[in-house]
């Protein structure tokens, strides 16, 4: 399913208008139908009390239509404006006007004290304060509407997106809607399913009021929802050096973690061999913990990382592999850093780069600007900030454009890993990932990805479907992990033992799986 932006929605329904003749009225009518359907598939509303908070543009517009389904079908309904009906125009005019013909009370919100009964009283509330074109803090009486909605702990809809989310961002604006339902219309907006957004909306359903499929399935709309691919199927014949072959350059004196989890993945997640270059005081103890690793001792620099002495060999060995992963644990040594910055520029294998190889190429990112085979790059927020220029704090308020951006500037594919994590490609592209859990923000994580993704590419993926589908599979591995165990102390131990049990139900129950995670967005 495509995700839009809020400019994306306008042009959607501007178009619709212009070229296809879908008039304003049945917009809004369409969209007010689908929370209704939404409502009565959740409740029997026969005799409840639903109180409706509507703002002054569209969304407040829909609110109201949604109100006169209600009322019609036996709901005690009340609704509170939250400006000047005046100000209503259009189809929202059109439904206010038809509101304040029938018999339910349609009063002005003046103050907090008008409301606070009615919330009381109420069994279920509509929120239709906010659409999804909100771009300054909630403020004023506004804030204390939805602190109070919020505060009752009443069922509450949201119309198109939570009042207070930001649609664009998913941030909130001071103050947002905690939903248990919400109903989005055309397609979901960015800010639907980015997070903290998406934890406030409850669930999500989609309807595309009409649109035809061409209408909202346009290229233009360049973000969707992540689709994995289906799996080859493993030959009867196979041999260790059939299903892939991955070189790990990771690890140094002070990180023997991270060398170890993603040499290890690789195999978990079915790859066949897994050489793994490391300073000669590490090799020992990595040897200890996963004895099917195949270690390349090499030479250490005087703090225990590998040393640039060390370029010829590891050229020599990424040539003899199918796929080589740069970075894990490598430390930020300065002759670490200019390996890293040969690596990348030399190497011909399909390239991922993570950790510690993030910091080293974020010194000198247009290196991987010449690089033929593909690249991927793997970082969280703090390694994104460092390779893109970007604040933390701009690019979690920004996630898909400076991601897009830069995916495009680097030519490289770029997984931007956190909550729903996205994954841009240079074609400017982007997927957004459903599965995963808050347990799997724990040091090690990342190191699995790396070797998920290898192994995918060993396996016959594509370098874009292994990464699409080395995401969703990291995420499917860590959510069977934390139905066994939890997600409070979740480990990247747990994520990687868990890996074969999910590659298992992955191949083989590829439906149902995918489908467990479709339903975050319902399509109705």
């Amino acid at each position: 399913m495509k995700i839009c932006s809020v400019n994306n929605m306008r042009d959607l329904d501007q178009q619709a208008i212009e070229n296809y003749g879908i008039t304003q009225e049945m917009l809004m009518e369409n969209a007010g139908n689908a929370v209704f359907f939404n409502l009565i598939q959740q409740h029997n509303i026969t005799g409840k009390h639903i109180l409706f908070f509507c703002g002054g543009g569209n969304n407040g517009g829909d609110g109201l239509v949604v109100a006169r389904k209600a009322h019609s079908n036996g709901a005690k309904v009340r609704v509170f404006l939250l400006s000047d009906p005046q100000k209503y125009a259009g189809s929202a005019r059109l439904n206010y006007e038809i509101a304040f013909r029938l018999s339910f009370p349609v009063d002005r919100l003046e103050t907090i004290d008008q409301a606070q009964q009615a919330i009381a009283e109420s069994d279920i509330i509509v929120d239709a304060i906010f659409g999804t074109g909100l771009t300054r803090n909630v403020e004023g009486l506004y804030a204390e509407v939805i602190d109070a909605i919020n505060n009752a702990r009443k069922t509450v809809f949201s119309v198109d997106i939570p009042s207070g989310i930001n649609g664009d961002t998913g941030q909130i604006m001071g103050t947002a809607i905690q939903a248990d339902y919400t109903t989005t219309f055309g397609l979901p907006k960015y800010g639907n399913l980015l997070y903290p957004g998406f934890a406030n909306g409850g669930q999500l359903s989609v309807t595309h009021i009409s649109f035809p499929p061409e209408h909202y399935q346009r290229d233009d709309i360049f973000m969707e929802i992540n689709q994995p691919s289906v799996l080859p199927q493993r030959a009867e014949d196979a041999h260790k050096g059939s299903v892939g072959k991955a070189l790990f350059v990771a690890g140094s004196q002070n990180y023997l973690g991270a060398p170890f989890f993603a040499s290890m993945s690789f195999l978990k997640a079915g790859g066949g061999l897994s050489f793994l270059a490391t300073p000669k005081p590490v090799a020992p103890m990595i040897a200890n913990r996963g004895p099917e690793i195949i270690l390349f001792p090499m030479e250490a620099t005087a703090n225990g990382s590998l040393a640039t002495s060390n370029r010829d060999a590891l050229i020599e060995r990424a040539a003899q592999v199918d796929f080589t992963v740069l970075g894990p644990g490598l430390s930020i040594d300065k002759d670490t850093i200019d390996l890293v910055h040969q690596l990348s520029a030399e190497i011909e294998t399909p390239l991922l780069i993570d950790g510690d190889g993030l910091s080293a190429i974020s010194i000198r990112p247009e290196i991987l600007q010449g690089r033929a085979p593909a690249t991927i790059l793997t970082p969280h927020p703090g390694e994104m900030s460092r390779i893109s220029g970007f604040t933390i704090e701009e690019i979690q308020a920004n996630r898909v454009s400076i991601l897009r951006e830069t995916a495009q500037k680097l030519k490289s594919i770029i997984v931007l890993k956190g909550a729903h994590s996205l994954i841009g490609f240079p074609d400017g592209t982007i997927r957004l990932n459903l599965s995963g859990n808050s347990g799997m923000a724990t040091a090690g994580s990342g190191d699995v990805l790396t070797g998920i993704i290898a192994a995918l590419y060993g396996l016959g993926l594509r370098s874009e479907e292994a990464v699409t589908t080395g995401v969703f599979l990291h995420g499917f591995a860590g959510d069977l992990a934390a139905k066994e165990i939890g997600t409070d102390g979740l480990t990247a131990g747990n994520i990687l033992q868990t890996l074969p049990l999910a590659l298992h139900q992955y191949r083989n129950q590829y439906t149902e799986v995918i489908q467990q995670y479709g339903d975050k967005v319902r399509l109705i």
